[in-house]
C-alpha cells in the first residue's frame, strides 16, 4: 500500500519536471523568441508577452488535437507538404515585414508605442507557432508519446494536470522574456534598434527557407 505523502511527493516532483520541460521548450532561440524580441523592442512588454501567449494558444490547440487523437492526419505526405509550405510563407513574410519596417516602426522616443496593436502581436505569435512544422513535430511526437504514457500509468486527469504544468512553464518563460526585452530596449539607441529588427527579420526568413527546402523535398518524394 502506497503512503499518501510519498504519492504527493511523487506527483509534486513530476509536476515540477514538466514545469521545467515547459521552460526548456521555450528557451532555445527559435522563431517565437526572435519575434518576441523584435516586437518587444519596438512596442514594449505587452506586445512581447502577447507574442508568447499567441504561440501558447497554438500549442494548446495542438495539445487538444493530440488529446482527441486527430493528429494522425499529419502522417500524410500531402498534409506535411501543406505545413512546410505554410511555415515557409508565414515566416518568410514576417521576416520580410520586419526588415521592411526596421526604420519605419521605430520612433525617436523609444518609450513611445508604435502602430502595432496587441492583437497583431498575439496573432503573429499564433501564426508562427501554428505554421511551424518543427513545433507540430514536437507536439505530435514527443508530447503525444508523453501523454499516452501518463494516461496509461496515471489516468486522464493527471495527464491534464501534467500538461498544465508544461504551459505554466511556458508562461513563466514568456513573462521572463517580455520583462528582459522591455527593460533592455531602454538601453538601446535607434540605430541598434534598427539592426535588431533587421537581424530578427533575417533569422525568421532563414527559418522560413529551411521549411521551404523541406517543402521541396516533400514535393520530390510525392512525385517519385
Amino acid at each position: 500500500m502506497h503512503h499518501p505523502i510519498i504519492g504527493v511527493k511523487h506527483m509534486t516532483s513530476g509536476l515540477f519536471s514538466y514545469f521545467l520541460l515547459g521552460i526548456s521548450l521555450s528557451a532555445p532561440v527559435g522563431p517565437i523568441n526572435v519575434a518576441q524580441i523584435n516586437k518587444g523592442i519596438k512596442n514594449g512588454f505587452w506586445n512581447a508577452w502577447l507574442v508568447g501567449m499567441g504561440a501558447m494558444i497554438a500549442d494548446v490547440c495542438m495539445m487538444l488535437l493530440i488529446y482527441l487523437g486527430i493528429t494522425r492526419i499529419f502522417e500524410y505526405e500531402g498534409v506535411k507538404l501543406a505545413m512546410w509550405t505554410l511555415g515557409f510563407i508565414t515566416l518568410g513574410y514576417l521576416g520580410y515585414d520586419s526588415i521592411r519596417n526596421a526604420s519605419v516602426n521605430i520612433s525617436a522616443d523609444i518609450n513611445a508605442q508604435s502602430k502595432e496593436s496587441l492583437s497583431q502581436s498575439f496573432l503573429s505569435g499564433f501564426l508562427i507557432a501554428i505554421s511551424n512544422p518543427l513545433n507540430i513535430v514536437f507536439w505530435v511526437g514527443i508530447y503525444g508519446s508523453m501523454l499516452t504514457s501518463v494516461i496509461n500509468k496515471l489516468g486522464k486527469q493527471e495527464a491534464i494536470l501534467y500538461s498544465t504544468a508544461i504551459f505554466v512553464g511556458i508562461t513563466c518563460w514568456d513573462l521572463f522574456m517580455a520583462t528582459i526585452v522591455h527593460f533592455g530596449r531602454k538601453r538601446l539607441n535607434l540605430n541598434m534598434l534598427k539592426w535588431v529588427s533587421i537581424i530578427a527579420g533575417v533569422v525568421l526568413i532563414g527559418f522560413g527557407l529551411t521549411f521551404g527546402y523541406q517543402a521541396i523535398k516533400s514535393i520530390l518524394s510525392l512525385l517519385s
